[in-house]
């Protein structure tokens, strides 16, 4: 009998033991679904940084941002649940380049801009860069057009802006002709920020081809060999981009998928 009382004992114990590890197991178990799911429904915000210049050198032609390279990236971050605020150096109407909103350069996703009226309110209605502050981003893009050769080169704002995310080590990318954004763009210890990275831009023979080489201020692909950047390209029009760190570039208008998708991968 005496017997039977201690196996008893022992197997109380022994349950009770148990119990006490599956319920310290449970919460555990739970608490890491809980954090799962709230970095899922992490909301990514995104800067995107358009030009706010129309005028095409001494031409009387006018440019602008290039639809393409800020409509794909905007759908693809946009559908993926990104909170995206657009600014300008200058707030209100982003001007958009008459030749990348044409039939022949039509794309699905310059189509769906074209018809989404809440885009294009925005693109009215944009921000003023200085009012912008990197702390509340996580992320900054600039689509290109040849507008950015003109005012973002050359924008302190914007200079500063770079330099900030590029200190909080936070993903910084630009597409074809928007490299130009990073000509004065430093490191920390003064070097241009470009010196020793692999990057691309909107190439020299892709600018001849345009018939713009005279006009513009400078070329993209010049300024960023002249930077110590290391430089590379695919033939004129084809997609490409890449991601060195924490910076993203993309050759030309065919590449603004690929900078979107490596802008994506780089917030995960």
């Amino acid at each position: 009998m005496k017997i039977v009382k201690i196996s008893a004992l022992v197997l109380s114990v022994i349950t009770a033991s148990s119990c006490k590890e599956t319920n310290n197991e449970t919460p555990s178990e739970n608490d890491l679904e809980v954090q799962t799911e709230l970095k899922k429904e992490k909301t990514m915000n995104i800067l995107f940084v358009l030009t706010s210049h129309d005028k095409l050198g001494d031409t009387e032609k006018k440019t602008g941002f290039w639809v393409e390279e800020f409509a794909n990236p905007y759908y693809t971050l946009l559908d993926k649940g990104a909170n995206i605020t657009i600014a300008t150096p200058k707030g209100g109407a982003a001007p958009i380049d008459p030749s990348s909103d044409s039939p022949n350069v039509a794309t699905e996703d310059t189509d769906r801009f074209n018809s989404d009226a809440e885009a294009k309110a925005h693109i009215a209605n944009t921000k003023v860069l200085e009012d912008m502050n990197p702390d509340d981003f996580d992320a900054v893009f600039y689509p290109g057009g040849h507008g950015p050769l003109w005012d973002l080169a050359n924008d302190k704002t914007s200079i500063a802006l770079i330099e900030k995310f590029n200190k909080q080590d936070k993903p910084v990318a630009f597409v074809c002709h928007a490299p130009a954004a990073l000509k004065d763009v430093k490191n920390t210890n003064g070097s241009p920020l470009v010196t020793g990275k692999k990057v691309t831009g909107f190439t020299n023979t892709e600018e001849a081809a345009v018939g713009l080489t005279e006009v513009v201020p400078f070329l993209v692909e010049d300024m960023l060999n002249e930077n110590g950047g290391i430089y590379s390209k695919k033939e004129d029009w084809a997609a490409y981009a890449i991601k060195d760190g924490n910076l993203i570039t993309g050759q030309n208008p065919a590449s603004s998928e690929l900078v979107a998708e490596k802008l994506l991968e780089s917030l995960k």
